[in-house]
């Protein structure tokens, strides 16, 4: 009984939080211009998004966007979390933990109004560069969490096996580290690229010269009223997103299969 109750509470859930998603998703067939009522099916609204140039323009930078700060947030992320998980010191380890947790307990606003006043007093200009920086910011505490519970768990005689075979800094790193966190160093890319893609509060505060992301550009045309144009385009992001979960679970299936552990027999050439 427990757990027929479990799953209906599970598909409640999950229809409350999907129901938006698919309402959104219905009205971009819709042949109206609002969402009050479905006037029959229609092609029109993704026409008039492959139609407009300036959208897409955002649709690609904010695409970019994501892809280079996600990458970059995902090197020093993971340099970041071999560091930390390094660290002798039990006290200096918490204070590195903490300090990273930061950026992930402060609410978006503050984030966004500190970097605003910390490119300010730089005099930087405010653009594509600073929202990549604040991406890659926010984004770096989100790969560290994802990468540090793999290499708790991994089993450090690996490394002193490869040392006692010959392996040098490079060879350990690139054949028995890196391969043995892998899904870690996956999860957080793919989190640090949804991060980035769904950010709104601390792009607002950054943006500025001309360049903006596609959750600034809906706000701003949002507050003009609802146009099924945004309906399709969120159809479509909502599609990616599907595709980036069904990689990274085909990504992470793919390498449990293979085993965590890796091969550090012949090693050494």
């Amino acid at each position: 009984m427990k757990k027929v109750w479990g799953r209906l509470y599970l598909a409640l859930v999950l229809f409350i939080l999907y129901l938006p998603i698919f309402y959104l998703i219905v009205f971009s067939f819709s042949n109206g211009k609002n969402m009050d009522v479905f006037h029959g099916f229609t092609l029109t609204h993704y026409k008039d998004l492959f139609a407009d140039g300036r959208l897409l323009a955002i649709f690609l930078d904010t695409i970019m966007l994501a892809l280079l700060s996600s990458l970059i947030a995902t090197i020093i992320g993971t340099m970041g979390a071999i560091a930390i998980d390094g660290t002798k010191n039990k006290k200096k380890k918490t204070v590195l933990l903490s300090l990273n947790n930061v950026l992930m307990v402060s609410p978006d606003v503050i984030i966004g109004a500190s970097f605003l006043v910390f490119f300010t007093a730089l005099g930087l200009s405010l653009g594509f560069g600073s929202v990549l920086l604040s991406h890659i910011a926010f984004s770096i505490p989100i790969v560290v969490l994802m990468v540090l519970p793999r290499l708790k768990e991994m089993d450090k005689s690996l490394i002193d096996a490869a040392r006692d075979l010959g392996a040098n800094n490079w060879q350990v790193y690139s054949k028995v580290l890196i391969p043995a966190i892998t899904p870690g160093i996956l999860s957080g890319l793919f989190m640090a690229l949804t991060y980035s893609l769904d950010d709104f509060a601390v792009t607002f505060f950054v943006t500025g010269n001309g360049f903006t992301t596609l959750s600034v550009e809906i706000y701003s045309r949002a507050r003009q009223g609802i146009d099924l144009e945004i309906n399709a385009l969120s159809t479509l992001m909502f599609l990616i997103v599907l595709v980036l979960v069904g990689g990274y679970y085909l990504l992470t299936t793919r390498h449990s299969h293979k085993g965590n552990k890796p091969e550090i027999g012949g090693l050494i050439k």
